[in-house]
């Protein structure tokens, strides 16, 4: 079977996102999955009935509706605990992977690195994984490194092994690079940190839609990732923690849901995960986050991973082809293919590319994609990004072509 047509067998796939036709009914070739998935209609529906006929709050109500919806709730932890390994007390819900890092900085990163300890970071990382880390070195007098990159755009773990010593506390590397699809051997970057003593966290947000994820068998100590990167809703996201490193955090934020006994005097706080849930929690948008597992894992990450490798391979085929684009990541880059129009002064600017490709109802991410240090360390203040999803297909790659020949002929 041909590789662009491994999810054939699951009908019409594209079908099912009803976002992908424009206002007057034409297909919209949506290239901008790694900033924002599109949402199956079965992820939509999940999250209208949570918002209906099945809404009530969760954890507080004696009656059957708020039980139903509490065991629904913890239902979709529990969920979200196996699509990646864990175990649902590991599994603490957050607003999305950039909540979910700042929580891991304020609360273990201020209990476990002080004056003199360091921090490893790459080149790569998206700022969400970089200014979180900075506010705490700037609060606690730690250090940061930065590991560089290989030629092809993968970090450097060669570096990354001969940079570490006992003084790291934490190594914080993209499992997936958002610009240039590289992927991270995980369980090697585990192995490092290990070694000096230094826990890993890894930010998912570009792995979890597309590669099997395992955190027991790469032994990471934290892992995060979006939901509305893995074709759920926004407004949540996971934070997965070893349940012992979970245990002796203490809490991030106060008040409801996180408490276990509160007088004038003291309080004590609930156990993980809860004590990191304060207030109300997201309760439609967790179930909906349920209802996007189901539905990825029901298509199969190796047929969605090879699905968009194969359209990756033959984008790059096409541009590779062309004397005028710059292609930047590796060959094998996951899902997402950065590059730019012209050379010198005749560089197309990626956001004129990008609003030109709009009027041919072509969309693509245009800029500087949160990683600064990375467009520096390219040499390029942007770069155009085209990211593939399991609703992507051939016809998107043609229409990009066709957009990229037009812009070339309204800048000759």
């Amino acid at each position: 079977m041909n590789e662009l047509s491994t999810l054939a067998r699951f009908g019409d796939v594209r079908a099912q996102f009803p976002g992908m036709i424009t206002g007057e009914g034409k297909p919209w070739h949506y290239l901008d999955t790694a900033a924002t998935a599109q949402k199956p209609r079965v992820v939509i529906d999940a999250m209208a009935r949570a918002l209906g006929e099945d809404y009530a709050t969760v954890h507080r109500g004696v009656y059957a509706r708020s039980a139903e919806m509490t065991l629904a709730y913890e239902g979709a932890r529990r969920r979200v605990a196996e699509f990646i390994g864990g175990s649902e007390d590991e599994i603490v819900f957050t607003r999305g992977a950039t909540e979910a890092i700042n929580l891991v900085a304020a609360t273990w990163g201020m209990e476990n690195i002080g004056p003199g300890d360091r921090i490893l970071l790459s080149v790569l990382e998206h700022h969400s994984n970089i200014v979180p880390w900075q506010m705490l070195a700037e609060r606690t007098g730690a250090q940061i490194d930065i590991c560089p990159l290989t030629s092809d755009g993968c970090i450097d773990l060669d570096a990354a092994e001969a940079m570490l010593t006992e003084r790291h506390k934490l190594v914080a590397l993209a499992h997936v690079s958002n610009v240039l699809g590289s992927v991270l051997d995980a369980k090697r970057a585990a192995d490092l940190a290990h070694g000096v003593g230094a826990k890993l966290l890894l930010d998912g947000c570009q792995a979890a839609p597309r590669l099997k994820v395992d955190v027991a068998a790469i032994g990471c100590d934290f892992y995060v990732f979006s939901a509305h990167k893995l074709y759920g809703p926004t407004g949540i996201g996971a934070l997965w923690a070893r349940s012992e490193i979970l245990a002796a955090m203490p809490p991030y934020q106060g008040g409801g849901s996180m408490i276990d006994r509160v007088t004038f005097e003291k309080t004590t706080y609930a156990p993980p995960p809860q004590r990191f849930e304060a207030g109300t929690p997201a309760i439609a948008e967790a179930i909906a986050l349920h209802a996007a597992v189901d539905f990825i894992e029901a298509i199969g990450l190796d047929n969605v991973h090879a699905h968009e490798r194969a359209l990756v391979a033959k984008l790059r085929e096409e541009l590779g082809a062309m004397n005028d684009i710059t292609l930047f990541g590796p060959a094998d880059s996951a899902g997402i293919v950065s590059f730019a129009l012209g050379q010198g002064s005749g560089t197309v600017h990626p956001h004129d590319l990008g609003t030109i490709l709009d009027e041919a109802d072509v969309a693509i991410r245009a800029g500087h994609h949160c990683a600064q240090p990375l467009m520096d360390h390219l040499g390029v203040p942007a770069t155009a990004r085209a990211s593939f999803g399991i609703y992507s297909d051939e016809s998107d790659i043609v229409a990009l072509l066709e957009g990229i020949a037009r812009t070339r002929r309204i800048f000759a």
